[in-house]
Formats: C-alpha cells, sequence, structure tokens
C-alpha cells in the first residue's frame, strides 16, 4: 500500500488518473490477483508498475534478475523493456501459487524471454555466474542485507538495481526495531549508503523503493 493510498487517497487517484495507462494483460492480472490470492497487496502498483515499465524500456536490459515473482506483474512491466535477444529470470518459492504468473507468462508477448524459476535465491545467487543489467527484489525482507551482499557479484558498472518496500510503512524510524525484516531493511538501507560502489536515492514511492545504480 501506498503513503497517499493509506493517508491522502485522493491524491493516490490524482496520481494515478496522471500516469500512462496499464496494458489489457495487466489490468487482468491484477483483477485475478485480487480476486484469487489471500495477499493481494503484495502485488507491485499501478504507480510502482510505471515506474520498472519506465527503467526497464531506458536502460533496454539484455538480463534482468527479479526476486520475488508473486503473480508476475512486475515481471512483465520489467520485461517490456528488454532487447530483442534478452531476457529476464524471475524468482519465487511459491509453488501453490506458481499457475497465475505462470498463465500471465504464456499469454504475454514476453513468452520466450521469461525464465520463471521456483528455487531460493541465494542457492541461485551462489550458483550462478550471470552479470545482470537491471536488479529488482520485492521478496523475503528477513533477507534483504544478505542479498544486497549476493547481488553485487553480479552486477557492473550501470547495473541498476531496485529494493522494494524499503520505507517498511514506516517502521525504518524505529531506533531498537523488535521485527526482524525490519533491521534487516534498516541494515540494507545502511549498507547501500554507505557503498562506495553505489550511487542510490530511497524513492517515496508506495512503500519506498531504494533505487541503485552501479558506477
Amino acid at each position: 500500500m501506498s503513503f497517499f493510498e493509506e493517508k491522502n487517497p485522493e491524491m493516490d487517484r490524482y496520481l494515478e488518473a496522471h500516469a500512462s495507462s496499464e496494458s489489457e494483460i495487466l489490468k487482468n492480472l491484477r483483477r485475478e490477483t485480487y480476486q484469487k490470492t489471500t495477499q493481494p497487496h503484495m502485488i507491485s502498483g499501478y504507480q510502482q508498475g510505471r515506474l520498472l515499465t519506465i527503467i526497464s524500456q531506458i536502460l533496454q536490459p539484455k538480463n534482468i534478475l527479479e526476486i520475488g515473482t508473486f503473480t508476475g506483474y512486475a515481471t512483465l512491466c520489467l520485461a517490456s523493456g528488454l532487447s530483442k535477444d534478452g531476457k529476464i529470470t524471475t524468482l519465487d518459492v511459491n509453488e501453490d501459487l506458481a499457475y497465475l504468473p505462470e498463465k500471465y507468462f504464456e499469454e504475454s508477448e514476453f513468452a520466450g524471454q521469461i525464465d520463471f524459476r521456483l528455487q531460493d535465491a541465494k542457492e541461485f545467487l551462489k550458483e550462478t555466474d550471470e552479470v545482470f543489467d537491471l536488479i529488482f527484489v520485492d521478496a523475503d525482507k528477513e533477507n534483504y542485507a544478505e542479498y544486497f551482499k549476493l547481488i553485487k557479484p553480479h552486477t557492473k558498472s550501470g547495473t541498476v538495481v531496485l529494493f522494494d518496500n524499503v520505507l517498511w510503512y514506516g517502521k525504518v524510524l524505529e531506533e531498537n526495531p523488535k521485527q526482524k525484516s525490519t533491521q534487516s531493511i534498516k541494515e540494507l538501507n545502511d549498507l547501500v549508503a554507505k557503498d562506495d560502489d553505489f550511487e542510490n536515492l530511497i524513492l517515496p514511492l508506495r512503500d519506498g523503493v531504494n533505487f541503485l545504480r552501479r558506477k
């Protein structure tokens, strides 16, 4: 949920009304996510989807990594900017929900470019030798700091990395958080801010996006 969606829904509606419209497949996917999942708020929001789409289309990446597929909304947004010979690898561990992203991936124009894997992201990052142009992380908040450490060797100059939910509904302002996920997100934000190999900015979009670029 976005800050404006909760605190000022009129502003949230204004922001959506003045952004580019969704494709039909994204509209259908978003609708079905709310109909068939128990936590539909986990979907990348309409506004965030626009951000991911524009970033991908600017970069025209050849190799994208997504950690946390959920129902595949962000995957399709990211795939929209892929180069003609590019691919996106998207990872999740929820076998029960896999049928939903698979359905929409097969229906999309990017079907041949999406590599959907039911695999633990930490294991994948330790095993692969791939280097990515664009990385989006939106899963398993308790391991955010660990993901950053594992992701770094798979980046190069110009690689863009996005971490979602880095404001964690304002919990990052807690001085001594008890929740492990809050601790990890705070650690991630601190690690990124101190890492001279990256330049970054936290965007206050929805629940906060840490936007990194490898120097």
